[in-house]
C-alpha cells in the first residue's frame, strides 16, 4: 500500500496544503498515489495559535504521484485568476518536471483559447472552464465517456484520467505568463448568478 510519504505528496502534506480532499490515498494503480481536493497557495498570517483559512487556493484538484518519485506525473486544478498560476509554479517548484502533464483552468481567460504557459522549464496546459468542473472539462478534452466512468470508485476515476492526462500530447498557442496577463480578463465573481 502506497504511503503519502513516499511520493510527492510528502512536502505538500508537511506544509498542510492538502485541504478538503475527497480522496487522499493509494489509486488502483500499484505504487501510485491520488489526490482529489483543495491546494492551499497562500497562507493567511497566524497570531498564536488561531487557524485561519488560507487566503488562496486551487480547488478542484486531481492529482498523482508514484512513490518513490520525486516530482508529480500528472496535475491538474482550477484557478479563479490566470495569475495564479504564478503561485502555483512558486507551490508546487521542485516537485514537477519537464515530462510530467499539468493542466489549469482559468476562470478568467478567453473560452476559446487554450495555451501553453512554460515557467522555469515546467509546461502548463491553460485551459477556460465554463461553468463545469475541472472533472468534467477533463473528461471532454481526454474523449472519456462519463458512463465508463460510472461505476468507478473515486480512485479507479482518478486513475483513468490521471492516465489519459500522462498520454496527452495536443498542443496549444504557446505564450509566456507575462502575456497571459495581458491578456487575461477580470477575474468574475464566482458567486453572481447564483440562487441565494
Amino acid at each position: 500500500m502506497t504511503s503519502i510519504t513516499e511520493t510527492a505528496f510528502a512536502t505538500l502534506e508537511e506544509q498542510k496544503r492538502l485541504l478538503s480532499p475527497v480522496h487522499k490515498g493509494p489509486t488502483e494503480k500499484a505504487g501510485r498515489f491520488g489526490f482529489r481536493g483543495k491546494l492551499a497557495l497562500k497562507f493567511a498570517q497566524q497570531f498564536a495559535d488561531e487557524a485561519r483559512p488560507p487566503e488562496l487556493c486551487s480547488d478542484q484538484v486531481i492529482a498523482v504521484a508514484e512513490a518513490g518519485k520525486p516530482t508529480f506525473d500528472f496535475f491538474a486544478q482550477w484557478v479563479l485568476s490566470f495569475e495564479h498560476l504564478g503561485n502555483v509554479a512558486e507551490v508546487l517548484k521542485g516537485l514537477l518536471s519537464p515530462e510530467g502533464k499539468y493542466f489549469i483552468f482559468a476562470n478568467n481567460i478567453d473560452l476559446l483559447s487554450k495555451y501553453q504557459v512554460e515557467i522555469d522549464g515546467i509546461n502548463f496546459y491553460v485551459l477556460p472552464i465554463d461553468e463545469s468542473t475541472v472533472y468534467n472539462e477533463l473528461l471532454e478534452l481526454f474523449y472519456i465517456e462519463k458512463n465508463d466512468l460510472k461505476k468507478a470508485t473515486t480512485a479507479g476515476k482518478i486513475d483513468a484520467v490521471a492516465n489519459a492526462g500522462i498520454a496527452f500530447d495536443q498542443t496549444f498557442e504557446k505564450i509566456t505568463f507575462e502575456k497571459g496577463l495581458e491578456v487575461m480578463g477580470p477575474v468574475r465573481n464566482r458567486n453572481e448568478n447564483r440562487p441565494v
